[in-house]
């Protein structure tokens, strides 16, 4: 198994490495799940602590996944995890749909988004158009030098922090009738806590938060990953929370609850009682520019698992090439061709709808991990990850084993209620799995014959 070549010196620090997760993670969700939220939920306090539960579920397996990343030191996320702690097929269909529905099309979708968004305000720009344009320059971009592309990364990721700081503070400042929220716990609150409502609330905050392992997927390209990745996934995770909790506080503060039940655009909602008038066309403006950051991390981590896969299968070996300046380039324009498609034919919304179940999964699985290792490591195991006791000591999960197992709680009752309550999606994911296998075995067939 290989790491990408870089010189010395080069890669990302810890400032790009946070910047990709915290990119990763505020998407649409966050301006768009309260609406469904309040339909269920009317409590201050219950809806609020929907994004503590989900933030305190993410740090933990953000601090999982940094164990498993500093042990298995190569990029690729779940692919890589699961190739070595299980096997390589379970690897390869993690590959599989982290290249579907787990990169390239939340990529389009955003990028979509992000176009819609921009026309919505000035109709003469194509939202189409403009959508594939971001995808196009975003691949040039990331695909030039580890320096360009970590630059723009840190660079677009601190406007879309910013700009959302400023949003939360205008939100304290400037509306002229504020809500009362309830943040502190009543009995009707705890009891929303408990609530069926609640729970079927935190599977659509949990989709909110996935991408804090995204720093995960470029652990071959980190400068010191022993202790950049760590940093990175912890400190990414939380300020995301923070941001999450503060945004949905001035959400609820500014506007009424009866106007945003049910609605998809509540940040809308609530800029037109922040800003006045011209608030829908600034959070316009203020979503598309937050979606630029969006769509560059996707672009900048998802074709680090097309690299691993072509490095390990000849089939695909294409995908491993890395350019003179040190990125992997074929990676990097094979997922944006398939972005491109999704937003050319918008075939990606069917996926979309199963995709928590299938990366849900994935992280499961890859979290679960964590006790394999240390069984192996504790029997004297070693392997060419560098697992063992004669490896470098990598990180160790902080609280372990509390913290993992707080991570499979939620995210293993969130799975079972997409089984139970939501065959249909559960199925669809089960069968792209299948599919994913299917594709395995013919590759390894195929490249059995080759080397034959």
């Amino acid at each position: 198994m290989n790491t990408p070549r870089r010189a010395a010196g080069a890669g990302f620090g810890l400032h790009t490495a946070a910047a990709v997760v915290v990119a990763n993670m505020i998407g649409t969700g966050v301006f768009t799940s309260l609406g469904f939220q309040l339909e269920s939920l009317r409590s201050g306090f219950a809806l609020l602590m929907l994004w503590v539960v989900g933030g305190v579920a993410a740090v933990c397996g953000a601090l999982t996944y940094a164990e498993l990343g500093s042990t298995i030191r190569r990029s690729g996320g779940e692919y890589t995890f699961l190739s070595h702690i299980y096997h390589p097929a379970a690897g390869f269909v993690s590959g599989w749909i982290s290249a579907t529905i787990g990169f390239a099309a939340p990529t389009a979708l955003a990028a979509i988004t992000f176009g819609t968004y921009l026309s919505s305000v000035f109709p003469v720009l194509p939202s189409r158009w403009l959508a594939v344009g971001l995808v196009v320059l975003l691949s040039v971009v990331h695909g030039r030098t580890h320096r360009t592309s970590g630059g723009f990364q840190r660079w677009s990721t601190t406007a879309k922090v910013a700009l959302i700081l400023a949003l939360v503070a205008a939100g304290l400042s400037f509306v002229a009738e504020p809500r009362e929220v309830g943040v502190l716990p009543s009995a009707d609150g705890v009891s929303n806590v408990f609530s069926a409502g609640f729970a079927v609330s935190l599977i659509f905050v949990s989709y909110s938060y996935s991408g804090w392992n995204a720093a995960t997927y470029v652990t071959g390209e980190l400068r010191d990953p022993r202790r950049t990745l760590p940093r990175a996934l912890a400190a990414g995770t939380l300020l995301v929370m923070l941001l999450y909790v503060g945004l949905n506080y001035v959400f609820l503060r500014a506007a009424p609850a009866e106007e945003m039940v049910g609605r998809l655009e509540v940040g809308y909602i609530a800029a037109g009682y922040i800003f006045g008038p011209v608030g829908a066309d600034l959070m316009g403006i203020t979503l598309a520019l937050l979606l630029v950051s969006t769509v560059s991390a996707m672009v900048l981590a998802g074709p680090r698992v097309l690299h691993a896969i072509g490095e390990d299968y000849p089939t695909f070996r294409f995908l491993s090439s890395i350019n003179a300046r040190g990125t992997p380039g074929a990676a990097i324009f094979t997922q944006a061709a398939i972005s491109l498609l999704f937003i050319l034919t918008e075939s990606f919304e069917t996926i979309l709808v199963f995709s928590g179940f299938t990366m849900g999964l994935n992280t499961f699985l890859a979290a679960g991990g964590v006790f394999l290792l240390r069984r192996r490591q504790a029997s004297g195991r070693q392997s060419a990850t560098g697992e063992g006791p004669d490896a470098d000591e990598p990180y160790r999960t902080w609280g372990y084993p509390v913290t993992p197992l707080v991570f499979l709680a939620v995210t293993g009752w969130t799975l079972a209620y997409i089984l139970r309550d939501r065959p249909l999606e559960a199925g669809l994911g089960l069968g792209l799995i299948a599919v994913g296998l299917g594709i395995y075995a013919v590759t390894r067939a195929r490249d059995r014959r080759t080397r034959a």
